[in-house]
């Protein structure tokens, strides 16, 4: 005869996976693990496919790049920000967590939410359909949608296995997706003339433009990723020490291979073949290695585009994770083994971005995320200011390196690029608030709170 959950064995064996599953996970995560998982959240597809965007909005190459030098300032502001923050409370969940702690329990919830649409199933949609497009130029006979579906399907099941094992393919595929850039902005600088990028308006007349400060949005995009860290930061062994370095080392040389990535781009090609093209890797790949040299270069991006879904993939079910943790009607988002990634949520999260890549097109996600990133990330660097306020005795092991000049870059750069997209974009920035109000009403839905005090 069948047991059902009436049964005291069952029912005692229910209880302990919960309760395994309530408790803290175990810190396997080292500081090089995370910073590979920080240079895997980032460079995927916004490097990739962002400058031919890009030169609509700012059309030069100077432009282009003061763009991705603005960029990557403001990424390593906020890294270097948000340390501390995770440093002082080392839990899994990112915004979620800290601004829950922060601000009220009601904030943490929206800004996980925007977490888990605009940060994790958006880009797992968007780069896994730059996968697939990167795919098809090297082999058209390549099915686009299927591929990248597939792709999607294969990585929720890695990730959906033993923490160890995801672990592993995720540093073998972002080292050598690094290594391969690495060599192609090697080969372009031999090959061009980099005084070529000087050609244009002066910095000073570029900094004025609105263009410029829309250019950031679509590069907050790109850039996104860099905190990724924070959202393991319960995972990561001698957090105190471990994630402001991996924070700091993988933002600082994701910066420098988009800069040099992009300058290469520029070279490559002119402005105005790349111009609203969304496969730049390939377009200029092809001008300077020939057709042959741009395939291989375009199943290259294909390959490193895999580990930037699976940092992803990896990394979004911890904010579900720990919202489950702290509300009872989302409670089902812990289940799985305890040796294993929250099983059901990343299921779900795979589920999302599958119907993202059915339903989206990708050009109308990258200013919709970048705002919604800029707002929730400028939300949790003005935290540094708020929390020492509020609890200036809390231990802090690491402290903001330039603080306050830094978090306030940050800001000062966030404010500007949200202020041109309120002037310039007034449809992305009335998508993002409807996002976050919906995220409001399910925070109302999601009953009691069981916030922890730690």
């Amino acid at each position: 005869m069948p047991r059902t959950l009436t049964d005291p064995l069952l029912k005692a064996s229910s209880d302990t996976a919960t309760r395994r599953a309530m408790s803290s996970p175990e810190r396997r995560l080292s500081t090089g693990s995370a910073a590979l998982l920080v240079v895997a959240s980032m460079v995927g597809t916004g490097v990739f496919t962002t400058t031919g965007v890009l030169l609509d909005a700012a059309p030069s190459a100077p432009a282009v790049m003061l763009v991705w030098l603005l960029g990557g300032l403001a990424a390593l502001a906020g890294a270097l920000s948000y340390a501390e923050l995770a440093a002082a409370i080392p839990r899994n969940g990112g915004e979620y967590v800290l601004l829950s702690r922060i601000y009220h329990p009601a904030v943490g919830f929206v800004a996980g939410f925007v977490s888990l649409v605009a940060g994790f199933a958006a880009p797992i949609a968007a780069s896994a359909i730059a996968f697939a497009w990167y795919l098809a130029a090297a082999f058209p006979a390549v099915p686009t949608r299927p591929a990248a579906i597939g792709l999607i399907a294969l990585l929720t099941l890695v990730h959906s296995g033993r923490q160890r094992l995801g672990s592993r393919f995720q540093d073998i595929f972002t080292l050598s997706k690094v290594v391969l850039i690495v060599a192609f902005i090697v080969v372009g600088t031999l090959r061009l003339d980099p005084r070529q990028l000087l050609r244009g308006p002066p910095m000073t007349e570029l900094l004025g433009t609105g263009g410029i400060a829309v250019g950031l949005i679509l590069v907050a995009y790109a850039y996104s990723g860099w905190a990724a860290a924070t959202y393991v930061a319960g995972e990561v062994r001698r957090p105190a020490r471990a994630l402001p370095r991996s924070l700091a080392l993988g933002t600082g040389l994701v910066t420098a291979l988009y800069v040099g990535l992009n300058a290469v781009f520029l070279l490559a090609a002119p402005a105005s073949e790349l111009r609203g093209v969304i496969e730049v890797g390939h377009v200029a790949a092809t001008r300077l290695l020939g057709v042959e040299g741009g395939r291989i270069l375009s199943v290259v991006i294909a390959l490193g585009l895999v580990s930037t879904v699976g940092a992803l993939v990896m990394t979004g079910p911890r904010v579900s994770e720990a919202m489950g943790r702290d509300y009872k009607r989302l409670r089902f988002l812990l289940r799985g083994r305890p040796d294993r990634n929250p099983v059901l949520a990343t299921l779900l999260q795979g589920a999302l971005a599958v119907l993202l890549v059915e339903t989206t097109a990708f050009e109308s996600l990258l200013g919709w995320v970048g705002v919604l990133l800029t707002l929730s990330s400028a939300l949790t660097v003005a935290g540094v200011f708020v929390l020492r306020a509020r609890q200036p005795d809390l231990p802090r092991p690491y402290l903001t390196i330039g603080y306050p000049v830094t978090p306030c870059v940050f800001l000062a750069l966030a404010g500007w690029m949200i202020t041109s997209a309120v002037i310039e974009r007034p449809a992305i920035v009335l998508a993002s608030l409807a996002t976050v109000a919906l995220g409001g009403v399910l925070y109302l839905l999601a009953s009691r709170p069981i916030i922890r005090s730690g």
